[in-house]
């Protein structure tokens, strides 16, 4: 299974991994945006791992632990630059010292400098995919963004450029005005942004998918009774974090999530599997990167990919069953 990022002839695997909870923990809003605390060792075992079985692409961001997902992944790829594809995002300034995140820079200067932290975090000569960051940059300020990034391109930087985005007017501006080759948004059986995915089919970019796996609600490890802990970001009051309240997964999700359990499992695939089967169905340009932690995840996300796509038909059916009780609700 593979796919190319839009125009740009980078091919790269179906799937690829998130980075960004093994970045560790720091701080968004004075509130936890890591995943907990994490052993790097075992991150740099799991993206090996994930290579082994075949995945070519992981998507980080200078902000994911403000600059430590970058090192980790650079440390895990070195010896093996040649067998992947490596995407970073910048526009988030950051305190590393704090761990904090701190503002927004979309200025020439600024990107100039992220895109040389970047590269020297991942040890890397050039970014095969550079993304903006923030899904709303100030209309003023595109142009200068899109120019600086296409100077960068020019130097050998980076490869390519997208914009991690959450409007299909957005995607429209990037595609009309632009040389960008992929949008980057969330996508997952509870939210199937279909104008998102016309728009890339239309204009020929590759959907880079973030929360495929709804923030793990989707693995089905969650019951009603689970509590995440207090340094978890899915624990800790963010508004765009639909998924869990007070660290609970929200009762309405899990009964949607059980509604279509075995379709998702059709096959022999795991829920997380079935989940991932649904997003390659859903788009041909479609690339999802679940988050991982462990060798484990690793290896099941990379499963998926043995299964390929549910049919249109399996589709059709979870969209029916969601909807309807959404609806219902």
């Amino acid at each position: 299974m593979r796919r190319t990022l839009g125009h740009s002839g980078i091919e790269v695997s179906a799937m690829g991994l998130g980075c960004w909870a093994i970045g560790g923990p720091f701080l968004f809003d004075g509130k936890p945006d890591g995943w907990g605390r994490v052993d790097d060792a075992e991150s740099i075992r799991a993206i090996q791992t994930a290579i082994d079985l075949g995945v070519t692409f992981f998507d980080t961001a200078d902000v994911y632990g403000t600059g430590h997902s970058e090192r980790v992944l650079g440390e895990a790829i070195r010896g093996r630059r040649d067998q992947v594809v490596i995407a970073t995002k910048f526009g988030y300034t950051y305190d590393e010292s704090a761990k904090e995140i701190t503002g927004t820079d979309v200025s020439p200067g600024y990107i100039r400098r992220a895109c040389e932290a970047s590269l020297r975090r991942l040890q890397v000569n050039e970014i095969d995919l550079y993304q903006l960051h923030p899904g709303e940059a100030p209309a003023e300020r595109e142009d200068d963004i899109w120019a600086v990034l296409e100077d960068l391109k020019a130097e050998g930087k980076i490869r390519a450029y997208g914009w991690s985005l959450g409007s299909a007017e957005a995607a429209e501006r990037f595609a009309r005005n632009t040389s960008g080759v992929s949008i980057q948004h969330s996508a997952h059986i509870f939210h199937d942004p279909k104008d998102l995915f016309d728009a890339a089919e239309r204009h020929g970019l590759a959907n880079v998918i973030n929360s495929p796996l709804a923030m793990g609600l989707l693995t089905g490890k969650f019951t009603a009774d689970s509590q995440l802990p207090a340094d978890d970001v899915r624990a800790a009051g963010h508004s765009w974090v639909p998924f869990f309240e007070g660290g609970r997964p929200v009762p309405g999700f899990l009964a949607q999530l059980d509604a279509v359990r075995e379709i998702l499992r059709s096959g022999g695939r795991t829920l997380a599997q079935g989940a991932l089967a649904y997003l390659w169905a859903r788009s041909e340009r479609a690339i999802p990167i679940p988050g991982f932690k462990s060798v484990k995840q690793a290896e099941e996300n990379a499963g998926a990919m043995a299964f390929g796509p549910l049919s249109p038909e399996q589709v059709e059916e979870i969209r029916s069953i969601v909807d309807g009780m959404v609806k219902a609700s």
